[in-house]
């Protein structure tokens, strides 16, 4: 991109070199008296000519875009109000089984006059520690069972799946915790296993998200209020200024639209176009608003008795954990295993089985990251990351580019140890302060760029503004991103390419329409499919946020950005000592 620019400096000053001379008037003390004025007006001609032609020029030339008014939109078989891009043979099949992986079961149907006593109660359902299975005491290395069973307020058992569950065990007193794995048996009852991985009292504790009668709901929201979410763009040409509404999924309309589909990655966009503007004249995109999407009582499913509440107990709620016996035999006491990627241990995030994490101070950041070109790509999730490093190093200045606070693009260079910092947020949909439009880019485009190579660490994330859109949107966007992925690796296969994953909240129930941690959880189960394989790596946030202390929250608290961050260092620099 970089070369592009100076190409482009380098044309327009050759440009207005050659237009100074060639379309500069006949000086006024030029000796016009040995020329007929047909010889003069073959001159101004000429030169008019020659002006024109070059600007002509300059015009084909950069013209990105032509007018992409009155383009129809191409809407899909399943979504009547969305355009995607269009798939490969191969990608659609890939997408039919990425769908059918992360398909949730089916949920009870909610109709208009339905009544919330025959919905998931969280205070009648209680959860039971299953004995060992062989009997004796629970060791390091065991695996532990725990039966939900769910109710509703008549606390009768509920008989079908569908409940969104997390559970994770916890010790308050050495700062540990473990995220667990909850199987939906699909009739009202549920199982949550655990890695037992350290030595000590271990305290299980279920949280029901979204009752199942909850989830149906979220499901035809994406199904029919797919515009509940949407987003401004500003055009402007000289004094005349006009706002107009955009987004993925627009309503039919009688009104011209305005086509902005991206044309490398074809990631739609459109606008209503303005009423007396080109659609060429958009220079701002922002935030719009929330359109209501709830149909009557539906809000009573997203209340605080039933949304991210605790399930207790029938009976104890916590076990205690001996250490491992040299030469004792490892109990799996359930079919379904589960290895989480990590956990925490006073406070620091340990990997189970992947790459070992390090501690790092400024000293040791400094040195990971000393002749390293990092570039962050995302939300502000991922921001967050690029100020703690702002933060944490010393000599590392961050360049004032104007950009308006919590927008994009950032910059930070320590010029002493020659690091490299960059930020900058994802491509439309994104729910942002007004930025200007150049500065709205596709990853996929942006890793297009990117020469690549050992000194090269790309991460990013994609999540936090994609949960109110139909899955399909998501997969394909991670496709695109993915493909740009392996054509980097694959002219530099040195880079490093690292994963944020997306991370538990809290939330309203606008939240929780729009992005809450069932959006979250579909599209994190996603975007671990599409990647599969590859040699990238993950920072697993969902589990980080899941097995910590401290409450959900959009942008993790400090310590959980800390050890997000020593993850990402030992990646970069796994022989760290």
């Amino acid at each position: 991109m970089g070369d592009q620019h100076l190409s482009y400096q380098t044309f327009s000053k050759e440009k207005e070199r050659l237009m100074g001379y060639s379309c500069r008037q006949p000086s006024l003390t030029m000796n016009t008296g040995h020329l007929s004025k047909y010889m003069l007006i073959f001159v101004a001609l000429t030169t008019s000519v020659l002006c024109f032609l070059l600007w002509w020029m300059d015009t084909l030339e950069f013209q990105r875009i032509p007018d992409p008014a009155f383009v129809p939109q191409v809407l899909t078989s399943r979504h009547n109000l969305c355009a995607f891009r269009p798939l490969s043979p191969e990608e659609a099949v890939e997408e039919e089984f990425i769908l059918h992986s992360i398909a949730w079961p089916e949920t009870p149907s909610v109709t208009l006059n339905f009544s919330l006593k025959n919905t998931t109660d969280p205070s009648c359902s209680k959860f039971t520690i299953l004995p060992k299975v062989g009997g004796g005491q629970w060791s390091i290395g065991d695996q532990l069972e725990v039966r939900i069973i769910m109710k509703d307020y008549y606390c009768h058992p509920k008989t079908s799946g569908g409940d969104a569950l997390l559970a994770r065990l916890r010790n308050e007193a050495l700062d540990a915790g473990v995220s667990g794995q909850v199987v939906d048996h699909l009739n009202g009852s549920y199982t949550a296993v655990f890695p037992l991985v350290w030595e000590g009292r271990a305290d299980v504790q279920v949280t029901l998200i979204h009752p199942s009668e909850a989830i149906t709901v979220l499901r035809r929201l994406n199904n029919e209020s797919l515009d509940r979410v949407f987003f401004r763009s500003v055009f402007r040409s000289g004094s005349v200024t006009e706002t107009s509404m955009c987004n993925v999924c627009l309503r039919p309309t009688n009104m011209p639209v305005c086509n902005y589909t991206d044309i490398r990655t074809g990631e739609p966009w459109f606008c209503l176009k303005p009423k007396s503007l080109s659609c060429n004249a958009r220079i701002i995109h922002s935030m719009g608003g929330y359109l209501p999407a709830l149909k009557p009582l539906e809000d009573k499913l997203f209340s605080k008795v039933n949304m991210k509440v605790p399930i207790l107990a029938s009976g104890s709620s916590y076990i205690t954990v001996l250490p491992n016996t040299k030469g004792q035999v490892m109990m799996n006491s359930t079919k379904v295993k589960f290895r989480p990627s990590g956990f925490y241990y006073k406070g620091v995030w340990k990997s189970l089985g992947g790459t070992q994490v390090y501690q790092f101070d400024t000293q040791s950041i400094i040195q990971c990251l000393s002749g390293k070109v990092v570039h962050f790509y995302g939300d502000s999730t991922i921001r967050q990351w690029f100020e703690y490093l702002n933060k944490a190093l010393p000599d590392l200045k961050e360049f004032n580019l104007h950009t308006p606070e919590r927008s994009s693009p950032y910059v930070s260079l320590d010029y002493k140890n020659n690091i490299l910092l960059t930020y900058h947020c994802h491509g439309l949909p994104i729910r942002i302060r007004p930025i200007p439009i150049s500065q709205l880019r596709y990853i996929a485009n942006e890793l297009d760029n990117i020469h690549g190579g050992s000194n090269t660490v790309i991460a990013f994330t994609v999540w936090a503004h994609f949960g109110n859109f139909p899955m399909e949107f998501y997969i394909r966007r991670l496709l695109s991103i993915r493909s740009a992925v392996l054509r980097l690796l694959a002219r530099a296969p040195d880079t490093l390419v690292v994963i944020r994953t997306g991370n538990l909240k809290s939330y309203d129930v606008n939240g929780a329409i729009n992005n809450g941690d069932w959006y979250a959880l579909q599209r994190d189960r996603a975007l671990r499919e599409v990647f599969k394989g590859m040699n990238v790596d993950l920072v697993d946030a969902w589990e980080m946020t899941l097995a910590h202390r401290l409450q959900h929250n959009l942008h993790p608290a400090p310590p959980i950005i800390k050890n997000m961050i020593n993850v990402l260092l030992s990646y970069i620099c796994p022989k760290h000592k």
